[in-house]
């Protein structure tokens, strides 16, 4: 087997030799040399190490470990992608799988359902946000095995799974057969009237027919009454190229440039124009972005943006301006390359991350002030590359407190929401919109929660103590230790207060996961609506027509 091993090894040299020489004759390159030398050096390489290690190599490993390397020296959208995660890969571009249709996640070393999702097998048959999944079939599952978990859940269309669950509060395990079923991921979770004519949409992804979605759900608010839009792309790491231009074309006309791409060779270089009639080029419109709206999303906020067609809402996006395209390669497998930088309509890359230049120790920064470049809209409003779209209306974002972020990460707000819905089954209101814990039910989670492991340091605690350490170094430490005492009684009593100072963002918490068990995705929407600041600003701006068109004209 290892002579096998080698002369492959020598085999691949002169193929791969060969092969640089045969693509680099086609356009020559000043570097076709170095690049024929360096796999006919890997090459051999490869060989000698294979057959005087110590020990046997696993081939498949060590060079997925290899291009692994090569692919991070790069960026990070630049992948390779085996055969075993072609359909993982099909299912994050088109939205489709075979499968049960449920989210799942490890809590606490649990592994759990999250979400059965609408219309789907896994809701039919029953499943439960935090069932906790102990067996698929034959195979017993935990924490450990938890990355396989999605793979024994998807198969083929039409045959059966068998789960082992067990219920939150239960004492006995339960089976369930589910049948399988070809899933949609819902790419349009949330769409509604508000105000009586302000029109909302939430997109979550650009995968296939996200644009028809969006387009239909617009001609339905528009029928109900929606005189302006709201456009959600919050969180949206973006998605297909013809559907971010197509769903740009929803609102601005026929035949103009929406996105140019430049790329190391001519087929790259390319402007890609609308193709239909629009539905409305001139119902208000405001488009909510943050740092994780990315790609696809910033292209239609950048669109909207640079001809002035709506306003945008929230904080900088996250600044991807770089194109992918799947290439296909030996034995089912492919790699997902940058291919080249794409330009909104102003003419400005978005680009926020500097992959071509990288410090000694391989991080890439993000591109200088001082090397951004100004650009104007249709209008003539100034706007800027190099790091994401800045909003016309910036709402700043709202950190978590420390007892907040603590809560979350211990998942207590997750499994107190169990414990609450399995007191009180049946909601006592008809939608997400109209719930709200009292301040009884809020002081019941606090003394549950005062049972459990909540500890946590705060950014305080951590100076308290760096400031002690600098006492002592600086030998002051004995001559202030009774003050040092006194500050950190007063700290501990602060914190103990913590439950009751963010009393209204942790009960904000409580409403949003436990709306999710009563009313699933649309119940997690509609729970986080009266807290939202971005909407709130959205509304208010859609409410006053003047302050919407000074916006889109102030220079």
């Amino acid at each position: 087997m290892k002579k096998r091993i080698i002369w492959l090894s020598g085999s691949l040299g002169i193929t791969a030799l060969a092969w640089v020489f045969w693509a680099f004759n086609r356009e020559p390159q000043d570097n076709a040399f170095e690049i024929a030398k360096n796999l006919q050096i890997f090459t051999t390489l490869y060989k000698e190490v294979n057959n005087y290690y110590v020990d046997e190599l696993n081939p498949s490993k060590t060079m997925r470990t290899s291009i692994d390397a090569l692919m991070k020296s790069l960026d990070p959208y630049t992948v390779f992608i085996s055969e075993d995660e072609i359909e993982d890969y099909r299912t994050r571009t088109t939205g489709e799988y075979g499968g049960i249709g449920a989210t799942i996640g490890t809590r606490n070393g649990k592994v759990l359902v999250i979400m059965p999702h609408e219309d789907t097998p896994a809701r039919r048959a029953g499943l439960k946000i935090g069932d906790e999944i102990l067996q698929i079939n034959e195979v017993k599952v935990n924490s450990k095995n938890y990355n396989d978990v999605s793979k024994l859940l998807k198969g083929q269309p039409g045959t059966e799974v068998e789960l082992v669950i067990k219920r939150y509060g239960a004492s006995q395990t339960e089976k369930i057969k589910i049948k399988r079923e070809r899933i949609k991921i819902n790419h349009l979770p949330y769409y509604d009237i508000f105000e009586g004519d302000i029109g909302y949409a939430q997109l979550s992804e650009f995968t296939a027919g996200a644009s028809n979605s969006i387009q239909k759900a617009v001609e339905e608010l528009k029928s109900k009454g929606a005189k302006s839009i709201i456009l959600d792309l919050r969180g949206n790491p973006g998605g297909l190229l013809h559907e971010s231009i197509n769903l740009a074309n929803l609102f601005i006309p026929k035949d103009v440039e929406v996105v140019s791409t430049k790329g190391k060779i001519a087929e790259w270089n390319k402007t890609y124009k609308t193709l239909r009639n629009p539905i409305d080029t001139e119902i208000p419109l405001v488009v909510l972005i943050n740092g994780n709206s990315a790609s696809a999303s910033e292209i239609v906020a950048g669109v909207v943006q640079d001809y002035d067609r709506g306003v945008l809402v929230g904080q900088r996006s996250f600044g991807k301006g770089l194109v992918q395209s799947t290439r296909l390669l030996a034995y089912n497998c492919q790699v997902k390359i940058t291919v080249a930088k794409y330009y909104t309509p102003s003419g400005r890359c978005i680009q926020a991350i500097d992959y071509t230049h990288k410090d000694k120790d391989g991080k890439a920064g993000k591109i200088p002030d001082s090397l951004r470049r100004a650009f104007k809209t249709r209008a003539g409003r100034t706007v800027y590359d190099g790091a994401g779209l800045e909003p016309d209306v910036v709402v700043e974002k709202e950190e978590l407190s420390p007892i907040a972020q603590n809560l979350l990460s211990k998942n207590l707000i997750f499994d107190y929401a169990n414990e609450y819905v399995l007191k009180n089954p049946t909601p006592s209101v008809k939608s997400a919109k109209e719930f709200s814990l009292s301040d009884a039910d809020y002081q019941n989670f606090v003394n549950w929660v005062k049972t459990k492991d909540y500890a946590y340091t705060t950014e305080l605690e951590k100076n308290f103590q760096s400031l002690i350490e600098t006492a002592k170094k600086e030998k002051v430490y004995d001559n202030l230790q009774n003050d040092f005492n006194l500050l950190k009684s007063k700290i501990a009593k602060n914190k103990e207060a913590d439950l009751q100072t963010f009393k209204d963002e942790i009960r904000e918490l409580l409403e949003t996961e436990i709306c999710t068990r009563y009313f699933y995705e649309k119940g997690q929407i509609e729970a986080r609506f009266d807290d939202d600041k971005e909407l709130a600003e959205a509304i208010k701006i859609l409410k006053d027509p003047k302050r919407y068109q000074e916006i889109l004209r102030k220079k």
